[in-house]
């Protein structure tokens, strides 16, 4: 997997009301499609998109336990939601709230994953960012199965899947945590 080679910036892009970015990876994630507002926030050419891994666009400060409940979803032939911190090909970065899909054949078979990103609400990173940093800090100091447990427990106290509690931050119905 190719990892970015570049230093983040402190610059955020923000994605208008309208903007929606799709996109389709092949089973290894790796991009077949991104329409002209991925390509576009991305500050990655269509050339340089296509083929790579999607993990070209991983911010450092998202935790790995986030994609390991993704891919846990996406491979079980569920869709997920969840808000990403996205980096840029300049190191800016942008933030979304993602849909992911597996795309089934005609016999129930995963044929590749469909994602469709849109702005966040306003106010989630308040609840956000102090989750994700948790978490890395966990992830850091004692491992992602560390971290995967504060997340089961915090969806044990609030009753909630991991789907249901991050569209309801951001319906704005959960301002905290």
């Amino acid at each position: 997997m190719r990892t970015p080679k570049v230093t983040p910036i402190e610059k955020e892009i923000f994605l208008k009301e309208e903007d929606f970015i799709v996109s389709k990876t092949d089973l290894k994630s790796r991009i077949l499609y991104g329409n002209r507002i991925f390509i576009e926030i991305s500050g990655y050419s269509e050339k340089e998109l296509l083929g790579e891994f999607h993990n070209i666009l991983r911010h450092p400060d998202m935790p790995r336990c986030a994609f390991k409940i993704l891919y846990d979803h996406i491979e079980n032939k569920k869709e997920w939601f969840g808000f990403v911190k996205n980096l840029r090909k300049d190191g800016g970065y942008y933030w979304v709230f993602a849909n992911i899909s597996p795309t089934l054949d005609q016999n129930a078979n995963i044929i590749d994953y469909y994602s469709v990103r849109r702005k966040p609400r306003d106010g989630f990173k308040s609840i956000i960012e102090p989750l994700y940093q948790k978490l890395k800090s966990i992830e850091e100091t004692s491992g992602m199965e560390a971290s995967l447990q504060v997340v089961e427990d915090l969806l044990n106290s609030k009753g909630l899947t991991f789907n249901e509690l991050m569209i309801k931050i951001q319906k704005g119905i959960i301002n905290e945590l």
